[in-house]
């Protein structure tokens, strides 16, 4: 490497499994960066009925957003600032690619992101040939003001569901997502709040999903028994809903003060499943 390169040179540390449950469903928590995980699991010829992905959103640029009535830095840490569009682009078309391999013939690929990524990757979808199925918008009855008065309030983010291919076949529980919208079909827009204080108890992760939104992903798109991978995992909420709803699951996760917020929260919902004391989340 020439000495006026921009690029850093990194030590890709050996992922390892941080934590892992077996009752009542398997659950595991792998720390690791996703491409050398994915690629492993590729090797041994792996295959997930569902992927969700959240991945960064490259926001962490200086900017300013408003928390709790208060002003504060949009800075999540050095793995969501941008590197420019290009190598956006090419770190989105990189890890999709391995979800692709992933992906069992019947599976879908469910990818969760705001305007800053979410073109991106479905360019970089369109590009794998990969049929995109819906383009979801969830709709937040609760979003931060915009504190600058220039711009609408920022209040929805694109939820992109895709299979394998055009000839691919895909799984989709439609009588049961009717069902949960009173007996008529679901539409593409959903509204869900923020995730609640109860979902934060054993800490907070900047981007948390809530898990409504993964409940009704996993309902609509899988069986119980299946098996599910999340490349980004952060806080846990897609091991914890897909323990919750009687689903395997596997999640990556470099950061590992994030793996150990993940450990307490799927520790939690096992034991709520064991006890049966957990509450459905849909009525």
């Amino acid at each position: 490497m020439s000495e006026d390169s921009s690029f850093k040179e990194i030590k890709i540390k050996k992922p390892k499994t941080f934590f892992e449950i077996t009752k009542p469903v398997n659950s595991k928590i792998i720390e690791g960066d996703c491409f050398t995980v994915m690629d492993e699991m590729i090797k041994n010829e792996t295959k997930f009925d569902l992927i969700f992905a959240d991945p960064p959103y490259f926001l962490s640029n200086g900017g300013i957003t408003c928390h709790s009535g208060k002003m504060v830095k949009v800075d999540k840490g050095d793995w969501d600032a941008s590197q420019g569009p290009q190598l956006n682009h090419e770190f989105n078309t990189e890890w999709l690619k391995r979800c692709k391999e992933l992906l069992a013939d019947h599976g879908t690929l469910w990818v969760s992101g705001t305007m800053h990524v979410i073109y991106s990757i479905g360019f970089a979808m369109q590009q794998l040939d990969m049929k995109i199925l819906n383009n979801v918008t969830w709709q937040k009855p609760n979003p931060p003001p915009h504190l600058a008065g220039r711009y609408f309030t920022h209040s929805t983010e694109t939820l992109l569901w895709a299979r394998k291919s055009e000839k691919s076949k895909h799984k989709f529980n439609y009588q049961l997502m009717k069902e949960i919208n009173g007996g008529k079909q679901m539409k593409d827009v959903w509204t869900f709040t923020s995730p609640k204080k109860s979902e934060k108890t054993e800490g907070k992760h900047p981007t948390q999903k809530p898990l409504t939104v993964l409940e009704r992903i996993i309902l609509s798109s899988t069986d119980e028994g299946d098996t599910i991978l999340d490349p980004f995992l952060g806080s846990g909420t897609t091991n914890v809903a897909a323990i919750l709803k009687g689903r395997h699951s596997v999640g990556i996760e470099q950061e590992k003060e994030y793996c150990a917020l993940a450990k307490k929260r799927i520790s939690l919902a096992q034991s709520e499943v064991i006890k049966g004391i957990q509450q459905p989340l849909f009525n």
